[in-house]
């Protein structure tokens, strides 16, 4: 997540499989916790949020999405490291096209900075009954 005095537009895509959900985790050193978050990005100048959403999986762990489905926008302002950030999210439920994702267990990808991202299954019931947090909490009304 990069902050900036700026409104950042972005587009994610929930891929739930069963109880499960495809999220990559993130740690607020300041805040000192864990969090989840679906994949996705920001939306370029001159591209939807739709067209964000599939170049941000391509990139981001080579996959291609079907079954679409634009659930809402999202407004998300927030602390992250300490420092603060607004975001407004496009958000989509999603499907991967090839199954062979619904079999693995992790995705290691990098992200612009170079640093490994690992992606992964996790149960929905753990985010539902608050052991693991899912951000922005909002997108929880959707699982």
């Amino acid at each position: 997540m990069q902050q900036s005095n700026r409104i950042r537009v972005i587009a994610l895509g929930l891929i739930q499989d069963g109880d499960r959900l495809f999220v990559h985790g993130g740690y607020d050193s300041h805040k000192q916790s864990n969090f989840y978050r679906a994949l996705g990005g920001g939306v370029e100048f001159g591209e939807t949020s739709l067209e964000a959403l599939q170049r941000e999986f391509q990139e981001e762990v080579q996959a291609e999405l079907t079954n679409i489905q634009y659930l809402g926008c999202i407004e998300n302002v927030f602390t992250y490291n300490g420092k603060p950030g607004h975001e407004l999210i496009q958000l989509y439920r999603c499907d991967f096209a090839d199954p062979k994702f619904y079999q693995l267990e992790q995705v290691t990808y990098f992200n612009g900075g170079g640093e490994p991202i690992v992606a992964q299954w996790i149960e929905r019931d753990r985010i539902k009954s608050g052991a693991l947090r899912l951000v922005p909490e909002e997108c929880v009304k959707y699982l």
